[in-house]
């Protein structure tokens, strides 16, 4: 068995000020990529140039991150920064900014960079140094080596295949503080989806479950607040932090499963929040996984069972409308992907894909058949 967390993790309140000390480490100029508004409003932003500055870094900023970073965004940093002596990367942010900031310190230490590059496998992947300073509790990607990027050609969203870890995550529950419920539920719900894809994943080991059972625990003690029964205390802000910590751990070992592949499709078609997206699709998943398995891995999240998972995420979601259409677009391009069919613990074909997508726990048909609430 093999785990592999290359990543140094600071958890808890003010560590970006506490560990200042740390940034100077990596050099003496940094670029610091997020996106256009929320790192200022919730104070991260401050943070890190005040830590900066009491270390005699200089630094660049970089804050034209959209959701959804593309591969166009990344080539646009790298071709403007090229030139700066940048030492290395902080990425503030969700998942967005901190899968941007990965690749642009990929483009950034190889100035051949282009298209091609970030898809060849066998092309040079050492990057910049990169911190990460997650501002959202769903992505994880403070501590994985994974960069999704928004492939416009292809019309939707790819990994590049290069795996760039950060080298050091300050994550600082506070940042929520200032987050939208919709925010705080999208991202959360992005998660549990990376937790239980994580374990019922082909790739599973027994770090993956170690990891993965503290995220659900960490989880589990949140729900109430993502369902609205109770206000959001500091505890559960460090709580949804490293809960979405923890998920990330997990599938930077066993990687994602059906649920994020699917969602892809409605994300850059739809707009869809990822999160939400990848909410269509869980409870259809995990139906039809092996009971016994499911049934452990909901109560260690905080759910009674099958019906009270489908219930919980209904509610959450009860705005969504997916036409039939674009669910028969993501299948399609989940079905054409061998690796993708193949990555869950249980065998899935067709069929199986099918009932994930249609799940009647999940989806209910309008009258005419023409659109799908989910």
């Amino acid at each position: 068995m093999k785990f592999h967390i290359p990543v140094k993790v600071f958890d808890e309140k003010d560590c970006v000020k506490k560990h200042s000390g740390e940034l100077a480490t990596f050099g003496k100029k940094a670029l610091i990529v997020t996106g256009r508004n929320s790192a200022r409003v919730n104070g991260s932003l401050d943070d890190v140039i005040e830590a900066l500055k009491n270390e005699n870094v200089e630094y660049l900023l970089f804050s034209d991150v959209e959701e959804n970073p593309s591969v166009e965004t990344v080539f646009a940093a790298a071709e403007k920064y090229r030139t700066e002596c940048i030492d290395f990367v902080i990425g503030i942010g969700g998942g967005s900014p901190l899968d941007a900031a990965k690749a642009i310190a990929l483009a950034l230490k190889h100035p051949e960079t282009d298209l091609a590059y970030l898809y060849d496998k066998e092309r040079d992947p050492s990057a910049l140094p990169v911190v990460c300073v997650p501002t959202t509790c769903g992505t994880g990607s403070e501590v994985t080596g994974v960069s999704v990027l928004t492939r416009h050609d292809k019309k939707t969203k790819i990994s590049m295949v290069h795996k760039v870890y950060p080298d050091l995550a300050l994550v600082d529950g506070k940042y929520l503080e200032s987050a939208p419920q919709s925010l705080i539920v999208n991202t959360s719900v992005d998660a549990l989806a990376h937790l239980y894809e994580s374990v019922l994943n082909a790739k599973v080991n027994d770090y993956v479950r170690m990891t993965a059972c503290a995220g659900l625990k960490c989880w589990a003690k949140t729900k109430d607040v993502l369902s609205g029964k109770r206000e959001r205390s500091e505890e559960d802000n460090a709580l949804l932090m490293r809960s979405s910590l923890f998920a990330g751990m997990s599938i930077a070992q066993s990687g994602t499963s059906l649920p994020h592949a699917l969602s892809y499709a409605l994300t850059y078609d739809l707009k869809m929040p990822h999160g939400k997206a990848v909410g269509c699709f869980l409870p259809g998943f995990l139906a039809a996984a092996p009971a016994e398995q499911r049934d452990e891995l909901l109560k260690l999240a905080g759910f009674n069972d099958m019906d009270d998972f489908s219930a919980f995420i209904s509610e959450l979601f009860k705005d969504i409308e997916v036409p039939e259409e674009e669910l028969h677009r993501a299948g399609e391009l989940v079905s054409a992907n061998r690796a993708k069919m193949e990555s869950a613990s249980f065998f899935v074909d067709d069929t199986v894909l099918d009932n994930i997508l249609q799940s009647r726990g999940r989806f209910h048909n309008h009258g005419d058949g023409s659109m799908v609430d989910c």
